[in-house]
Order: C-alpha cells, then sequence, then structure tokens
C-alpha cells in the first residue's frame, strides 16, 4: 500500500487498484495558510472512493463533487452535516446527479459501498471519523476526533470531550487497524499530543500518521523519544512536508 500525505489532514491511500483519497480541499480554501499539496493524477477509470469527515473548509471543498467529470468510477463518502442539495447544486454550476455518487455517513453507520466496509464514529468536534476495511487492510482517519483540551474551555467542558474521546476510541480497541490518521494540533499547547497518546495505548494501529498540523511538523521527533519503548515509537510516522509518499507493508 502507498500513503501520500497531501496536506493538513488530506491522505491518500492506494490499495492494489483502489484509491481512497481523505479530507481534500484546495490549498487556498483556508485565510492565513497556503496549502501547496496537489492530489495525484489516475488514469480515467481509475475507482477513486472520496471520503469528507465534516464540513468545515480544512476538512471538505466543495469542488471535488466535480471530479467525476474526469474520473466517472469516483464515488463520495461524506458526513452527513455536509448539504448538497439539487437546488445547491444547480447554483454552483454542479450536475445534481452527482449525488447519486454519494453516500452519507452519520455516527454510528456501517455499511459497504463497492468492495470499501465503512464504519463512522462520532466526533468530538464535527461529523465523523472513519473505519474502512478493504482488500485485507484496514485504516482509520479520525477526522476532528480528538482530546480537545482547550485552553480556557473549563474542567467540565474539556472532561466532557474527553470521556467522548476516550469512548469512541475504545471502539477500535478489539479491531485490527493497519494505517490510522489522527490529529496532533499545535494550538493545543502541551496537550497537543493527549489524543495520540490515548489512541496508541489503546489501539494496535500499525502505522499512525500525525496530521491537522496546520503546517507545524515540530514536536513530533521529541514526542517519539518520550514514548515507551521503541516499539511504540516505531507505529509513529514522521511528516516533514507536503506531499510525501510512504510505502506501507
Amino acid at each position: 500500500m502507498r500513503v501520500i500525505f497531501v496536506h493538513h489532514s488530506c491522505f491518500v491511500a492506494e490499495v492494489d487498484e483502489l484509491v481512497l483519497v481523505f479530507d481534500y480541499f484546495a490549498g487556498d480554501r483556508v485565510r492565513g495558510f497556503d496549502f501547496c499539496g496537489v492530489l495525484p493524477e489516475y488514469p480515467k477509470d481509475t475507482r477513486i472512493y472520496m471520503f469528507a469527515s465534516h464540513s468545515h473548509r480544512d476538512h471538505y471543498d466543495m469542488d471535488i463533487l466535480r471530479l467525476w467529470e474526469r474520473y466517472p468510477n469516483i464515488r463520495y463518502l461524506f458526513s452527513k452535516d455536509i448539504r448538497i442539495s439539487p437546488n445547491f447544486l444547480r447554483k454552483h454550476g454542479i450536475d445534481p446527479s452527482v449525488r447519486e455518487r454519494v453516500t452519507f455517513f452519520s455516527p454510528g453507520k456501517s455499511c459497504q459501498v463497492d468492495g470499501l466496509s465503512v464504519t463512522a464514529l462520532q466526533s468530538t468536534d464535527a461529523g465523523v471519523a472513519y473505519y474502512v476495511q478493504v482488500r485485507g487492510r484496514s485504516l482509520f482517519h479520525a477526522g476532528d476526533l480528538n482530546d480537545w483540551s482547550m485552553e480556557g474551555a473549563g474542567d467540565l467542558i474539556n472532561g466532557r470531550v474527553r470521556r467522548s474521546f476516550r469512548h469512541e476510541i475504545k471502539k477500535l480497541s478489539a479491531r485490527p487497524v493497519d494505517v490510522a490518521f489522527f490529529p496532533v494540533d499545535p494550538r493545543l499547547s502541551e496537550h497537543r499530543f493527549d489524543g495520540i497518546d490515548f489512541f496508541l495505548k489503546n489501539t494496535d494501529a500499525k502505522y499512525v500518521f500525525p496530521m491537522h498540523m496546520w503546517q507545524d511538523y515540530s514536536g513530533i521527533a521529541a514526542y517519539k523519544r518520550r514514548l515507551p519503548g521503541p516499539g511504540m515509537a516505531e507505529r509513529i510516522v514522521e511528516i516533514t512536508g507536503e506531499n510525501q509518499v510512504f510505502s506501507v507493508e
């Protein structure tokens, strides 16, 4: 399997001849940031599955719905909070028939999309996280599911978020996870690694890719050195920049 870190929380996973794209948005969509990652080009008949965990502009871009004109075998898997009514699509020059290619997910929903087995978990922010099994591999994209210990939020709110986060992550404790994509947001300061730390200790994820870093990749190497034992640290994949390509055995 080949994994490409595009930017922010967007990853491409190439599983045999299938292509899974998580949380893509164009690089100029977020004010104050210039994300430079680009999606690879594929043959026209490639089977592409585009996931969007929620409607925030750093996770979803309406223009991905135009990609079906280039890739006739594309399918979309969207959180239910993403609104694409026929009138909305017509207003933006998008053929409303694209809705036939979209499967919507609310927390707790599990279904088969072609050869993919997909389960949605409840986010601690907006939308969902995705657990995907395909061709004998298992992937988890957390979206904005994280332990968001926000300064100034208070112990009551932060405690509620933490309990909800841990409840969702424990649902993966008995499931195989070959590749995971997980937030380590630098805006959380000293709590930046709280979520991924719990995730590592409570799942058997083999390769864990940090994401949602707002182009700040510092701290990952130091965090790996703090982890107990080399086996734990080796599970963290160190990202240093956009459009990085990884081979995952």
